[in-house]
């Protein structure tokens, strides 16, 4: 009787080494997976960053290559933890979401972090500050931020500049791009525009004298790369590149190179805080 059931003895045995097995080496295949893209990216080893084409000197495209301040200083940051960026362009009023929703593994666009866009999205460490420019056509008699009530006020949908003229009761109107918005002063559409300082300040320059900054104003807020909720990993890794590429002068040299000039407020630390900038001669 004992060696008739000996044959289906061993077949049990053996089915059940093989699930055993089989159990092992899926383990084993997820540990590799998780060991060859440790932050989830869609791609492994390639950082898909959301940017815009037409905001210099933030973030653009010149000659068919993504760069500016931001999108230069996240290629640094990236390289610091062994990654590649790949830079795709959006409308800024969609990308919070993009990022949140996984198009995205990051956004680079002068975000400046609110309240409110936390509820969206997770920031990493401030990387820079920013000024609130007044950009208007040429010849105009607008002289300051106090002037805008009753004039027709153009901003970008979705940034702070939309923010700080809806809280003023500016009732702006709203433009997809900063292409929208310079075309809107161009066509005398729009008495002023409330950009971002350093990209009013090109746009002004590159306008053939049709639009002129007639002032600027402290940003209440530091810019960030924005990040999807629970990315955690891959956000403390690239808050931890910027601490290094703080620290060997990068970033002081691309403030240089994209703001010549631009003073820095005496309480405004980079990064983590915790790594001192060299100034941009000594970086240079």
């Amino acid at each position: 009787m004992i060696v008739r059931f000996l044959p289906a003895l061993t077949r049990v045995a053996a089915l059940g080494a093989a699930a055993v097995f089989a159990a092992t080496g899926l383990t084993a295949c997820g540990s590799t997976s998780a060991a060859a893209n440790p932050y989830g990216l869609l791609q492994p080893g390639v950082l898909r960053a959301g940017t815009l084409t037409d905001a210099p000197p933030n973030v653009y495209l010149k000659d068919g290559k993504f760069t500016g301040f931001d999108n230069d200083l996240l290629t640094a940051v990236a390289a610091k933890v062994g990654l590649k960026v790949e830079f795709v362009g959006t409308d800024f009023s969609a990308l919070l979401s993009q990022v949140n929703n996984r198009k995205f593994d990051v956004g680079s666009s002068s975000i400046t972090i609110t309240e409110a866009r936390k509820r969206t999205v997770d920031f990493g460490n401030g990387y820079d500050f920013g000024y609130f420019g007044l950009d208007v056509p040429a010849g105009s008699s607008i002289s300051g931020f106090d002037q805008l009530t009753g004039k027709r006020v153009v901003v970008v949908q979705g940034t702070v500049q939309d923010d700080y003229a809806t809280r003023e009761n500016l009732n702006p109107v709203r433009v997809p791009d900063y292409n929208g918005a310079i075309n809107q002063l161009k066509g005398g559409t729009a008495d002023a525009w409330i950009a971002p300082a350093e990209i009013g300040d090109k746009s002004a320059a590159d306008s053939n004298g049709k639009i002129k900054v007639a002032a600027k104003q402290l940003s209440p807020a530091p810019t960030a790369y924005a990040f999807a909720k629970g990315g955690d990993k891959l956000r403390e890794a690239l808050n931890k590149g910027l601490d290094e590429v703080i620290a060997d002068g990068t970033w002081s040299r691309l403030q240089a190179q994209y703001y010549p000039g631009r003073p820095i407020p005496a309480d405004f630390k980079p990064g983590s805080g915790t790594v001192a900038a060299p100034s941009p001669s000594a970086a240079s």
